[in-house]
């Protein structure tokens, strides 16, 4: 799970997706493309919002995508076309590249959609990142 900062989208994709899952079956992370919040809690709201619906996500900490983890994932969703574009362009080859997909189009096939990035919206814009991540991490189960 991809998004800029790894503090608000990815990391309540995350968590979504950790806890509909066994997770010694799948192992599910979250990165941002820049660095600014590596080693920080998520943001506060997405805490909020994830705890509002029986998810802990307060251990994780950020972290920037890398190279590394084209090998280390089979799957990597980024959360808009801009941090997609980000990934692939770390991308070495045509299988690492296929790796990469918009996480919104499990729900919209090829519209491509963009999760929105509530960071400097209020809580609402929280509350509705988590019932998209929410819907798109139930279409990511069925493929799995």
């Amino acid at each position: 799970m991809v998004c800029l900062g790894n503090i608000c989208r990815s990391p309540l994709a995350e968590g979504i997706l950790k806890s509909k899952i066994n997770t010694s079956e799948v192992y599910v992370d979250s990165a941002g493309t820049g660095h600014w919040h590596v080693g920080n809690q998520p943001d506060e709201r997405s805490i909020v919002v994830a705890k509002k619906h029986g998810i802990d996500i307060t251990n994780q900490r950020g972290r920037q995508f890398s190279k590394q983890d084209f090998e280390e994932f089979d799957l990597i969703y980024a959360m808009d076309t801009s941090n997609k574009k980000d990934v692939l362009a770390l991308a070495e080859n045509d299988a690492q590249k296929g790796k990469v997909k918009l996480i919104l189009d499990e729900i919209f096939p090829g519209e491509n959609v963009d999760v929105p990035d509530p960071y400097y919206g209020g809580d609402l814009g929280f509350e509705q990142v988590f019932k998209m991540l929410d819907e798109a991490c139930d279409e990511i189960i069925k493929s799995l």
